[in-house]
């Protein structure tokens, strides 16, 4: 795994964000999702929540809760490629659950049972993988979403495929 001190934002990066955004209409949230991108783990490490707020002058617990609350921030190291798996009601009934085994079979992880919550990182931080409730595309479900393009009435030889292409390599399932 990598060095997590490597990735941290630099001060000099963090306050060029910080500038950008200071005195404006939203700062803490563009500050945050600026520094976040920055971060080649895309995630907000304890330390640059730190340096936000001391920056920005705001609380700690402040800048805390806002990234808590909003789901496109990360506490934790992300993957380079992302799949999201729809837990809505029709994906599940259509088999996004079996899709969400299949992804960590083709990965090598057993997805928890019981916690379809949760997120799971790879230990090469190639792929993180998430379930959404949503995605609003009930009748082309099941749908999932890797690196911010959606496919529907997604089945396992179409997730293999997909997969494949990004691993470029052959996948044994």
């Amino acid at each position: 795994m990598n060095n997590l001190n490597s990735t941290i934002v630099s001060e000099t990066v963090l306050d060029e964000i910080v500038e950008n955004h200071k005195g404006k209409p939203g700062m803490l949230l563009s500050t945050l999702e600026k520094a976040q991108e920055a971060n080649p783990l895309k995630y907000l490490p304890r330390e640059t929540l730190s340096d936000v707020s001391k920056k920005l002058n705001i609380p700690l617990t402040q800048v805390y809760s806002v990234a808590t609350f909003y789901s496109f921030f990360n506490l934790k190291p992300q993957g380079k490629h992302s799949i999201i798996v729809c837990r809505g009601t029709a994906c599940h009934t259509k088999g996004s659950r079996a899709l969400l085994s299949q992804v960590g079979q083709i990965l090598g992880f057993r997805y928890g049972e019981e916690d379809d919550e949760a997120s799971y990182t790879t230990p090469d931080n190639e792929f993180t993988i998430k379930t959404v409730a949503c995605f609003g595309q009930c009748a082309q479900s099941p749908v999932i979403a890797v690196d911010n393009v959606i496919y529907s009435n997604i089945n396992s030889l179409k997730l293999i495929e997909v997969i494949k292409k990004i691993q470029g390599k052959k996948i044994k399932v």
